[in-house]
């Protein structure tokens, strides 16, 4: 396997479907950022607790490897001759996990600061990087066709990832430290979305 290939020196690469362009597209910061959120999940992995952890382990892995499917499925320009691989139900197939690990957290309503046991403040990492790939891609539909279970992925993964990073900590009986001004923010009834961030 070669490593390099030198056709990106002047600046370009090749999309799926062969079309080249310019590293600071659209099209190419949105799955960019999408492996950018898939290696800071490997680095949460890398400070998680194999024996106690190995359930949240294992589901990075998963997302891992959406994550690839996805990045995939962003390469790949409107018209090329390929199948997409992000399943139409795999934001759907995170909630019960959303659901599941919201419970080992105490219930919060307010805004939290992201950070804690060393883990856990990667997972916070991972759920902004994953936020940010998501504004690219938000981005990207404005002027291009996109396929639309990428978006809603990384929009429920986000949420996934918060609350993961709130029961790692949980595990390590670190507590959330609330932002000071915060009003109540948090409410039963609201949409997943809503639970993680402002940019619901």
């Amino acid at each position: 396997m070669r490593i390099y290939t030198r056709g990106g020196d002047k600046g370009k690469t090749a999309l799926i479907g062969g079309e080249r362009r310019y590293k600071h597209d659209l099209r190419i910061e949105a799955y960019g950022t999408v492996d950018e959120a898939g290696a800071f999940i490997g680095m949460a992995i890398s400070e998680l607790n194999e024996s106690t952890d190995a359930d949240i382990i294992n589901l990075l892995y998963q997302v891992q490897q959406t994550l690839w499917d996805v990045g995939a499925d962003l390469a790949a320009v409107p018209g090329a001759k390929y199948t997409f691989r992000t399943k139409e139900e795999a934001a759907g197939e995170l909630e019960p996990f959303i659901d599941r690990y919201k419970e080992e957290a105490d219930k919060v309503t307010r805004f939290i600061l992201r950070g804690g046991d060393k883990a856990a403040a990667t997972l916070h990492v991972s759920c902004t990087v994953v936020r940010r790939a998501e504004r690219h891609v938000v981005a990207l539909m404005q002027v291009e066709n996109i396929f639309e279970p990428t978006l809603k992925y990384l929009n429920r993964l986000s949420d996934l990832l918060f609350v993961l990073a709130r029961a790692v900590n949980a595990r390590r009986e670190q507590k959330d430290v609330l932002y000071e001004n915060s009003t109540e923010v948090f409410r039963e009834g609201r949409n997943h979305s809503s639970t993680t961030s402002t940019e619901s």
